[in-house]
């Protein structure tokens, strides 16, 4: 018996109804369920600008049970980053290398991933104030809980859940399985792209523009180094940095945020 009889090359068939699956659990799913609402909002008689996406919203008007459903919704979503880390996991170390993850050099990728929150977050800003007054994006209002002892932390939770979710499997996983398929780079980066872009049209048709062109930052730069960390961090600072700051951002320009002065 061979090493290739103890582990055997997963089909074309069984990878393409592996990456179905790991979809449906959550990106693809939001994908589907964020064009069904861009349409449901492109056909309401209230203008794109002057309607509103909540983030993070309240789940409970009682603070305790807010907080658990909170935290259960974090948890459960986290779910098909266990199954492509159980996927793609190698027996030998790193583990997780196939997801571009070897444990080595982790402030170097950490201040990549701060470099990056520059280059993306400042060019995001100024197309989402573009998007709004051309009427491309809805108001976005990341951060829709009361204020709790537990607001803040929770908010990074859902920042870091972002992060590992999408990251995880937009890039780790699929570049992985996509190769595997014999897709070419470029397809690769443009497919991750569309699918990134895909679940946030729920904020307009600028979100898709936006994430789109992120994509095809974060895939070049990915293809090119192999390293996740640098994503998972720049990933989770942007929308940290978004979900706690909003607050004080809306109160300062209320209009950008589709408030009232």
């Amino acid at each position: 018996m061979t090493v290739a009889d103890l582990s055997p090359t997963p089909s074309r068939r069984r990878l393409w109804w592996e990456i179905v699956i790991v979809l449906a659990l959550g990106l693809g799913q939001s994908a589907v369920y964020a064009v069904v609402q861009l349409a449901y909002r492109l056909t309401d008689d209230t203008p794109l600008a002057d309607q509103t996406a909540t983030l993070n919203p309240s789940r409970s008007d009682r603070e305790i049970f807010d907080l658990i459903y909170q935290v259960l919704s974090i948890g459960f979503s986290l779910v098909p980053v266990l199954l492509v880390c159980f996927l793609l996991w190698q027996t030998s170390r790193p583990h997780l290398g196939r997801l571009g993850l070897d444990g080595t050099r982790p402030w170097a990728d950490a201040g990549r991933g701060a470099l990056l929150v520059v280059a993306i977050g400042v060019p995001g800003l100024a197309l989402y104030i573009a998007g709004r007054a051309l009427g491309l994006f809805v108001a976005v209002n990341p951060a829709g809980l009361d204020a709790h002892w537990w607001t803040v932390p929770v908010l990074l939770l859902a920042a870091a859940r972002a992060s590992l979710q999408e990251e995880f499997v937009v890039l780790g996983y699929l570049f992985a399985r996509l190769k595997q398929l014999g897709w070419g780079p470029w397809t690769i980066i443009v497919a991750t792209s569309l699918l990134r872009a895909s679940y946030h049209l729920y904020q307009g048709p600028g979100a898709f523009i936006g994430n789109f062109a992120m994509g095809l930052l974060f895939g070049c730069l990915f293809q090119r180094s192999g390293r996740l960390l640098p994503f998972l961090v720049a990933h989770f600072i942007i929308d940290a940095t978004v979900f706690v700051g909003y607050p004080w951002a809306a109160a300062t320009w209320p209009a950008l945020f589709g408030l009232p002065s």
